[in-house]
C-alpha cells in the first residue's frame, strides 16, 4: 500500500513544481499601466499629466480653399528655347496651392507647341494670344505690353460678375526667371502692392527696394535710381482688388520709355509709401532674372533631314 501511494506522489511531483515555477515568474511582472478612457476628455481627475507625443493632435493648417488665388500673368513668345522655359515654369507652378496660369502668346493665333504644352501641363491654365504690332517689334522698345494687357482684360472679364470679396493676388511672371517657392508664400498676403528684391539684373547681382522702418524710402539699383519705382516687373506682385479697382491701370505704349513701364503702370494704381516690402524686408532674393543663354544652332542643318520631326 506504502508503495503505491509512493509511486503516485513521484508521479504528481514534477507537476507540482512546474506549476509553483510558473506562478513565480508571473507574479514577478510589473502591472500594465492603466488604458486611457476613450474620448480623450482632457479636464477631469486620472494622472492629469500631458497626453503622449504620438496622440497629439496634428497642427491645424489653412485650408487651401481660404487660401487667396495667385493669378500668374506670362509672356511668351517663339523661340527655340521657348518650351524649355515653360517646362521649368509649370514644374515651379505645379507646386503651388491655388495658382491660376494666364500665358499669353505673343502670335495672331495659338500655337500647336503651346497648346500642346498647355494641354499636359497639369497646371490650371488660361492659354491666350495676341501679336505684338511689327512697329513696336524695333529694338530698344518695350516689349510683352500687348501681351501683359490682354491678361489683365481676361482677369478682369473673368471677375466683373462675381460678387465681393474676391481674394486674390496678380504678378507677372516673365517664362526667363526662375523662382522660389517661398516667393509665393510672400506674395500671398499682399494687401495692396507688394515689393520685394530680383536677383541678376540691372547689371547687378540684385537690385531691391531700400526699407526703413517697415517702409519703402529708395531704391538700390544699377541703372536710373531716379525712376519713380526702380524696380523689375519680376519684383512686385498687386492684391486683386486692386486690379479691379482700377479698371484702367494698363501697361502703356504711347509716351512709354523702354525700363519705364514698371514705373508706369505701378503709378496708376499705388504711392511709394504704400507699398509693402516682403521677404524679410526686402533683404532675401527669391526671384532671379536668369534668362537662358542664346542656343547655337549653327551645326543645324539648312533642311531637316532627320527621318522624324522631333518637337524641342
Amino acid at each position: 500500500m506504502k508503495s503505491l501511494l509512493f509511486s503516485r506522489f513521484l508521479l504528481l511531483l514534477p507537476w507540482v513544481l512546474i506549476v509553483i515555477i510558473v506562478l513565480d515568474i508571473d507574479s514577478s511582472r510589473p502591472p500594465l499601466p492603466a488604458l486611457a478612457p476613450r474620448g480623450g476628455g482632457g479636464g477631469g481627475g486620472g494622472s492629469g499629466g500631458a497626453r503622449p507625443a504620438a496622440a497629439r493632435a496634428p497642427p491645424q493648417r489653412r485650408p487651401e480653399a481660404a487660401l487667396p488665388t495667385i493669378y500668374a500673368i506670362t509672356p511668351t513668345y517663339s523661340r527655340p528655347v521657348q518650351k524649355a522655359e515653360l517646362t521649368r515654369l509649370a514644374n515651379t507652378f505645379r507646386q503651388v496651392a491655388r495658382l491660376h496660369w494666364i500665358l499669353v502668346e505673343d502670335a495672331a493665333a495659338r500655337s500647336e507647341l503651346v497648346s500642346r504644352f498647355v494641354a499636359g501641363a497639369g497646371l490650371p491654365c488660361t492659354h491666350l494670344h495676341v501679336p505684338t504690332p511689327r512697329r513696336y517689334k524695333r529694338p530698344g522698345l518695350p516689349r510683352a505690353t500687348e501681351q501683359r494687357n490682354a491678361g489683365l482684360a481676361w482677369l478682369r472679364q473673368r471677375h466683373q460678375h462675381l460678387q465681393p470679396p474676391q481674394p486674390g493676388v496678380l504678378f507677372f511672371a516673365d517664362d526667363d526667371n526662375t523662382y522660389s517657392l517661398e516667393l509665393f508664400q510672400e506674395m500671398r498676403t499682399t494687401r495692396k502692392v507688394s515689393v520685394w528684391p530680383v536677383g541678376l539684373v540691372g547689371g547687378r547681382r540684385y537690385e531691391r527696394p531700400v526699407v526703413e522702418n517697415g517702409k519703402v524710402v529708395g531704391w538700390y539699383t544699377g541703372w536710373r535710381a531716379d525712376r519713380p519705382f526702380a524696380i523689375d516687373m519680376a519684383g512686385f506682385a498687386v492684391s486683386l482688388q486692386v486690379i479691379l479697382s482700377h479698371p484702367k491701370a494698363v501697361f502703356k505704349r504711347r509716351g512709354s520709355q523702354p525700363g519705364m513701364q514698371e514705373s508706369d503702370f505701378l503709378k496708376q494704381i499705388t504711392t511709394v509709401e504704400e507699398l509693402e516690402p516682403k521677404a524679410n524686408n526686402c533683404t532675401k532674393v527669391l526671384v532671379w532674372h536668369t534668362r537662358t543663354e542664346k542656343v547655337n544652332l549653327a551645326n543645324e542643318p539648312k533642311y531637316h533631314l532627320d527621318t522624324v520631326n522631333i518637337e524641342v
